[in-house]
């Protein structure tokens, strides 16, 4: 029913949807803005580490390029040196000059990375010869470094020199390309994550479309199921005025016609029981006074169905279960169509809301079934159980499409039903008969709880 529905912002499964769905969108961009947070850590990590690997690597190579370039100075002073003393201080020059550069040379054996571990050797070992072709000098006597101090330097030292520093050019044209490699490394991590982002950023950018697509089907769903409720709730209450209309003509026509009737009778016998009266027709007069007594129980048992039928008495005073049984009795003798009840397991202690339910909708099913289904028999059972109170009433007439023919009966059975937060549901087959069913959620009486 759409007003039932209508209750209802959006369905349950709905809900799940949306919820899920958000739940993964904001999950999605927070995976992202954490992806692109590791990325740029790692990339500025990396960035920070090549250049200080680069950095160190330029400055010892520097300094093995700045103590080779030195040493060619200082043997030079020395073998150029007149003086004694002035030699030696040259010569204590080279081998501090020497000694920084072995260092270096240790220190940077530790930073050389696959490509450089050729030419570094090369560089290594010239030096190893230089040094070699070196120490012998270092011993010549004044005269020796007269004689033979140009040739060296033209023959051995200055060709060496520039030799060596070629390879440490080298070695600092590797570590560059190094630095340019790192560099590229770094520009593929940049670029890799601005893809992730971009593929993320665009996935979460669907899934937001298709979940705002989804809302606002749902919405525009909700919003005719609204519009639909709001039209059958119009028309329900138009069909209730007619059915008060419809009611009050009844009752109207019933007390004019039975019990206006009636007593119109009553006046007119007791006119005529007057006139015997004068005449003192004695036999005349007892046949009169009870067909005038007859008269009276007739309009007296009019008007108590009458009322039976707007509110049994006995629903309040004896309960449901022999009020549902006077139904079942006074349909069976007035359509013929027998009524059998089971309602042994009904609790006398139900609120009066739910036996007013029961009671109302099993008045309104057995007036459709005599109005309508051509059934001979019925089945009217009612039991509670687990807290719930369960009414089943099946007859075996023609049946019924409920979906096209749901009449003014059980729309009013449906409000009953929900009012109390129950369930209700018909099933009807062609030419086997119908069953309906309700069932009702009874609260728990305060004394029992705890």
């Amino acid at each position: 029913m759409a007003i039932a529905r209508a209750r209802e912002a959006l369905p349950f499964n709905s809900r799940v949807v949306l919820m899920a769905g958000f739940g993964g969108l904001l999950a999605l961009m927070a995976f992202s803005g954490l992806d692109a947070i590791q990325a740029l850590v790692h990339i500025q990590t990396a960035n920070d580490r090549i250049g200080a690997e680069y950095l160190r690597r330029t400055q010892v190579l520097e300094r093995i390029r700045e103590d080779l370039y030195v040493s060619g100075t200082y043997i030079r002073d020395y073998l150029l040196e007149p003086e004694a003393g002035k030699a030696e201080g040259h010569r204590y020059s080279l081998l501090e000059s020497r000694g920084d550069m072995d260092a270096a040379l240790a220190e940077y054996r530790n930073l050389v990375n696959q490509a450089e571990q050729e030419p570094f050797g090369v560089l290594t070992g010239e030096l190893a010869q230089y040094w070699a072709v070196l120490e012998p000098v270092l011993d010549w006597t004044p005269a020796q470094r007269r004689a033979g101090g140009f040739f060296f330097l033209r023959d051995e030292v200055f060709p060496r020199r520039i030799a060596m520093l070629g390879i440490a050019d080298q070695i600092g044209q590797l570590n560059e390309t190094q630095l340019n490699a790192g560099k590229a490394e770094i520009a593929e991590s940049y670029r890799q994550s601005q893809r992730r982002l971009v593929l993320t950023v665009a996935v979460a950018i669907g899934l937001g479309l298709v979940l705002a697509a989804f809302s606002i089907r749902r919405i525009l769903s909700h919003e005719a199921e609204t519009v639909a409720a709001r039209a059958e709730l119009q028309q329900l209450s138009a069909r209730l005025v007619e059915a008060q209309e419809t009611e009050r003509r009844s009752i109207s026509r019933e007390l004019h016609d039975e019990v206006g009737q009636a007593l119109t009778g009553i006046l007119v016998e007791m006119a005529n029981l007057t006139t015997m009266i004068r005449g003192q027709q004695l036999e005349a007069l007892a046949q009169k006074t009870a067909e005038v007594k007859k008269l009276v129980e007739n309009s007296i048992t009019t008007v108590r169905n009458m009322a039976l039928l707007l509110r049994p008495s006995m629903l309040d005073d004896l309960g449901l279960a022999p009020a549902l049984a006077w139904q079942a009795r006074e349909v069976s003798k007035r359509s013929g169509v027998w009524v059998e009840l089971d309602a042994e397991r009904v609790p006398e202690d139900l609120p009066e809301e739910h036996k007013t339910c029961i009671y109302r909708v099993t008045q309104e099913a057995l007036h459709n079934i005599v109005q309508h289904a051509a059934a001979k028999q019925v089945k009217v059972s009612v039991a509670q159980e687990d807290g719930l109170v369960r009414l089943a009433i099946r007859d075996d007439g023609r049946g019924f499409d409920p979906q096209r023919e749901k009449g003014m009966g059980l729309l009013g059975i449906q409000e009953r039903v929900a009012r109390l937060g129950g369930q209700f549901a018909i099933d009807s087959w062609a030419g086997r008969g119908t069953e309906l069913r309700i069932v009702l959620p009874v609260p728990v009486p305060a004394g029992r709880r705890g």
